[in-house]
């Protein structure tokens, strides 16, 4: 986390947890678009899992019901 956010400043954007405990976090910046994601597994060794550019934050709405009793 301090080398991503030193050397590209990026900063966690967010974070889940996978299948068997693994941990995925979304690092970015949002000065240069830089992103990297990155898998935790459970014995504390992390992967570096892929990196980029152009990463954008998205505030979507919700789409619409296809319930027909709303």
């Amino acid at each position: 986390m301090e080398r991503l956010a030193s050397a590209y400043g990026e900063q966690r954007r967010s974070i889940g947890m996978g299948t068997n405990n693994q941990v995925m976090e979304v690092f970015a910046s949002a000065e240069t678009g830089s992103w990297t994601i990155t898998v935790t597994l459970p014995s504390g060794m992390t992967c570096l899992i892929a990196t980029g550019q152009s990463f954008e934050s998205l505030a979507e709405a919700d789409l619409p019901s296809t319930d027909p009793a709303l």
